[in-house]
């Protein structure tokens, strides 16, 4: 099956890149409408294990209960969907990428986000470099090379502490969000973002 963009992990970054891209429809861009977004997760990401106390805005709340709300946001909008299957492989260039899931499943898609974690990555795909991750506060923590705009090459970006960045909520859930801005802004053509102001009256 086709997608627009698919998203590998369902963490902060992964389901925060899959949100944003998915309210940019109904916003009088045509370029926006009738895309679809694909997220693949294992359910392991580590805000299962979380409770977040100093989340902006956000009253105390366990991982895994942000993890349904943010999940109920992206399916209000209608764009997004989830399987639950481990990617093995990533394949090809942009426009025209292959992923491969451990259950056999290929899917294609313009774009790819990966947003696994620090903890491993072990997914065959071509320009991935794995380092050290240096802002981890545990050891043996890795990350993926990028261009400091959190693009590995062409097409095929990273995210959330798989890019090096805290492991905090927000700065994870930022990347998400960035990647998903530079991927909408390519297909406008121009920079932009996407936020609501509430109705006159």
């Amino acid at each position: 099956m086709r997608y627009d963009v698919i998203i590998v992990g369902a963490g902060a970054a992964g389901l925060s890149c899959a949100l944003t891209l998915a309210s940019a429809k109904g916003r009088g861009w045509d370029w926006a409408e009738n895309r679809r977004y694909l997220v693949l997760d294992t359910d392991r990401s580590d805000m299962n294990k979380a409770l977040f106390k100093n989340v902006p805005g956000i009253e105390e709340i366990l991982g895994v209960n942000l993890l349904k709300r943010i999940k109920q946001q992206i399916k209000n909008w209608n764009s997004v969907d989830f399987l639950s299957d481990k990617v093995v492989k990533v394949k090809g260039k942009r426009g025209n990428f292959t992923v491969t899931t451990e259950k056999g499943k290929e899917f294609s898609s313009e774009f790819v986000v990966l947003a696994t974690g620090f903890h491993r990555f072990d997914i065959e795909c071509e320009g991935a470099e794995v380092v050290d991750n240096f802002r981890s506060p545990k050891p043996g923590r890795v990350m993926l090379k990028h261009d400091g705009n959190f693009k590995i090459r062409d097409g095929l970006f990273v995210a959330g502490v798989l890019a090096g960045v805290s492991s905090m909520f927000t700065t994870a859930a930022g990347t998400g969000v960035q990647v998903a801005i530079d991927i909408l802004s390519e297909w406008a053509g121009s920079p932009l973002v996407v936020h609501d102001v509430p109705p006159e009256g």
